[in-house]
Formats: C-alpha cells, sequence, structure tokens
C-alpha cells in the first residue's frame, strides 16, 4: 500500500522537539502542543524511539492513547532499542552532537538486525500505548550518524530490518515501510534494489527551500519512476527557516543566515510568510505526500496550518526563480 493513500492529509506532526530536542521541555507543554495539533485537525504522528531515548514516544502516546484509534495514522522508526541502562556521559551521535542530552537518561542500542527491529517494534507500542502501528520507518541508516561506516550499517539493515519490515507488511501487522533519514543515498541505494520494496520514504532536511538541488537530481526522479512517495521531515530546516537559528541540528553558518535573510525580504515583499513559502515548497513536488514540521509550543500548531492554507502570489514564486533561490528543476506551486 502507497504511503500516500494512507495518510489522512497533507499536514502531519513530527515528535522529535518533544524527545527535548536542544532544551528541556516541560510535559504540559509537550501535551498541549500534541492536543493543539489534534484540535486543528492533525492526523499523522510521526514518532522514534532516538526522540529522547524513548521520550517522545511516551508522551505521544499518553495523548494518543486517548483517541480513537482507527482516527490517525501513526509512524514510528527502528534503528534504536532503548535499554534500562542509563547513560553516565553524554552520548556521541555523530554529525548530531547533544542532540537529546535533555532525554530520558536511557542508553540506546543502534542495531538494525532482524531481532533488534522486533524488539523496537515491541517497545515502542508499549511506550504508545496501542496495539498496532501504521508505518514504520527504518532510521538514520547513513552518513550522518556513521560516516564511513554508513554501508556496512545500510547491509545490516537490508538482511534484518527490510525483511522483518516486508514480513510484518505481507502478514498485514503493518501497513506500509520505508526509510527515515537525513541523507539521499541510502533510499537511491535502497531502490536500486530488485527486493525488498519499500512503501515510501521519510527524507529530513533534504527537500526544503534551502536544500534540495541533491534529492532532485537522483533520487526524486527514482522515486515517481518506481511510485514510491516522500514525507518530507524539517521542511523548516532544523529551525532556521522558522525564526530559529539552527540549521542541520546545529548553529546556522552565515551562508545560511544570509540565504535566509534573502527569502525572508522576498517574502516581506509579497505579504506572505516565510513558513508559508517553506511548506508550500516542499509540498509543490509530485513525490511529496506530506510535510511533517515539529514543535513544541501550541502555538506553531496555527501558524503551520495557517501556512499552509496561505494564498501565495504566483509573482512570488516567479521572483524566487528569477533571484535564484531555488533551483531552475524544482517544480513550484501554480507552475512558476
Amino acid at each position: 500500500m502507497g504511503i500516500r493513500s494512507l495518510l489522512p492529509g497533507r499536514l502531519g506532526f513530527g515528535t522529535a522537539p518533544l524527545g527535548n530536542m536542544f532544551r528541556a521541555i516541560p510535559d504540559e507543554e509537550a501535551r498541549a502542543t500534541l492536543e493543539a495539533a489534534w484540535d486543528h485537525g492533525v492526523r499523522y504522528f510521526d514518532t522514534a524511539p532516538f526522540y529522547g531515548s524513548g521520550l517522545a514516544e511516551e508522551r505521544l502516546g499518553q495523548v494518543l492513547s486517548a483517541k480513537p484509534r482507527d482516527s490517525y495514522v501513526l509512524s514510528t522508526k527502528v534503528g534504536r532499542v532503548v535499554l534500562d541502562e542509563h547513560e553516565s556521559t553524554t552520548p556521541d551521535f555523530g554529525e548530531k552532537g547533544g542532540l537529546f542530552e535533555h532525554g530520558n537518561p536511557n542508553k540506546l542500542l543502534h542495531e538494525w538486525t532482524a531481532d533488534a527491529t522486533e524488539r523496537s517494534i515491541e517497545q515502542s507500542l508499549k511506550r504508545l500505548g496501542t496495539d498496532r502501528l501504521d508505518i514504520v520507518w527504518v532510521h538514520d541508516i547513513a552518513q550522518d550518524f556513521h560516516g564511513d561506516q554508513w554501508i556496512q550499517k545500510f547491509e545490516e539493515a537490508r538482511t534484518g530490518a527490510f525483511r522483518v519490515l516486508s514480513r510484518l507488511r505481507e502478514e498485514g501487522v503493518i501497513k506500509a515501510w520505508g526509510l527515515g533519514v537525513n541523507k539521499t543515498e541510502p533510499v537511491e541505494l535502497t531502490l536500486a534494489l530488485d527486493e525488498p520494496r519499500p512503501d515510501g520514504f521519510l527524507l529530513a532536511g533534504r527537500y526544503t527551500l534551502l536544500d534540495h538541488e541533491h534529492a532532485l537530481t537522483r533520487l526524486l526522479p527514482m522515486a515517481q519512476e518506481q511510485g514510491v512517495d516522500m514525507v518530507v521531515g524539517g521542511p523548516y530546516s532544523s529551525g532556521v527557516l522558522a525564526g530559529g537559528t539552527h540549521f542541520e541540528y546545529q548553529e546556522a553558518p552565515p551562508a545560511v543566515i544570509e540565504r535566509v535573510g534573502r527569502l525572508k525580504a522576498l517574502t516581506e515583499k509579497h505579504g506572505i510568510g516565510i513558513k508559508s513559502a517553506a511548506l508550500q515548497f516542499s509540498l509543490a513536488h509530485p513525490a511529496t505526500a506530506a510535510v511533517i514540521p515539529g514543535a513544541t509550543r501550541p502555538g506553531r500548531i496555527a501558524e503551520d496550518a495557517a501556512a499552509l492554507a496561505e494564498q501565495t502570489p504566483a509573482a512570488f514564486w516567479s521572483d524566487l526563480r528569477a533571484e535564484g533561490l531555488v533551483s531552475p528543476a524544482a517544480p513550484l506551486p501554480g507552475n512558476a
């Protein structure tokens, strides 16, 4: 079953920030944010054991367990098993640094074998307080976490997680599976395989106003040819496109700040919000099934919903193209 046919709308919610990414978020604030997403009609929620060593799943489960299970779509990820043992030092997450240093103190087992995949799913179901998952993504088998060793991790997942998830899909235990990554290469490699066949992929940060050239050249043509849909994670490029200071989960460099300034000047000229431009750009590609921005404050949800609905003049997209702020090959709303 294709990802697009499963999703109830084009705006979902990504729960990485609720794992205490960057800062410690009070439980009541996390709950209020999730309830705000529900009240604004969001019915697709994505999470992962990695987000705060299970914290985001726990918080999401506390809210969704009170909702009718058939009324929403839920995805989580495999690749990390949460252990009972606690970390004594801040874990090293490669390029992602101390991303979840404020999350739960539990150690994580980073493993994509068949056994670890089944353990991960079993744990996630308990934390989420549900009896089933709709979509499962194979998480972070890419260069940003593993450097030159990423191919080894990919092979571990190919012979482990991929096969388990394919079997669970065939048995009707899950409806779909794919990759959830921050780099294009693992998805390209998966799409080049004869088997197994993913239903879609969650690509974070690689199809945004600030970074989309690479995805356009190889990955997205392959995905379209095979009818595999994309969910866009991190449409605000870790926050810098939404008033924050982070890009790629770290402080944005001067070149990115300068580019964001040019984008903001253009949105101000046309009287629209930069969030509108960011979400509508990511959704304009035919392969995109949904965007899943994250948030830690209830008011941000209303902003996202309004940004998606805002009428953006065609002249904005034409100017965006003319000023070289998007790739000439990038599809734009209204075919600008």
